[in-house]
């Protein structure tokens, strides 16, 4: 048997968005009635990424939970934002043409780091599902991170259950 569902989400202007997805994806596998398979928590975005990891309950002034701070930190290290031209080869002439004829300005498509950690972190996760609920663990959530700081998205969140 397969179940799938759509879940549409809005990020944040200007700042890296962590939509914590567990009870949608909860919920899909209840609606799906199976009780032993997958999961697939997956998004189409190329600037956007799925991840499983613990709540750290404390904030920071930027609003993220201080694990999840300490996650864009770290990826700024290695891929530092796209603030100005020339920190990246992308987008090059070609790229911005192509992008000006969607009515993309130059600015969105400057999130070239947007979509490295992407590509780094994998725009989906397999969830094993037991017993009628997905397995993450004892402080397991899933997550959407949008990377994209360029302006505020809708995104989409897709959700495959298959099993019995």
């Amino acid at each position: 048997m397969v179940y799938a569902k759509t879940v549409q989400l809005l990020s944040d202007d200007r700042k890296v968005t962590f939509h914590d997805v567990t009870d949608e994806v909860k919920k899909a596998v209840a609606e799906s009635g199976i009780k032993t398979g997958i999961v697939n928590v997956y998004t189409p975005h190329t600037t956007c990424s799925i991840c499983t990891q613990e709540l750290a309950f404390d904030r920071c002034v930027t609003g993220l939970e201080t694990l999840q701070q300490d996650f864009v930190e770290a990826l700024q290290k290695i891929m530092p934002d796209c603030v100005r031209e020339g920190i990246y080869l992308h987008p090059g002439p070609k790229a911005l043409a192509f992008a000006e004829k969607y009515d993309e300005d130059a600015r969105g498509c400057h999130n070239t780091d947007a979509h490295l950690r992407s590509q780094l972190i994998g725009r989906s996760e397999t969830i094993a599902v037991l017993d009628g609920a997905p397995d993450l663990g004892t402080f397991g959530h899933a997550f959407l991170i949008d990377f994209d700081t360029t302006r505020q998205r809708q995104r989409k969140l897709r959700l495959t259950v298959m099993g019995e």
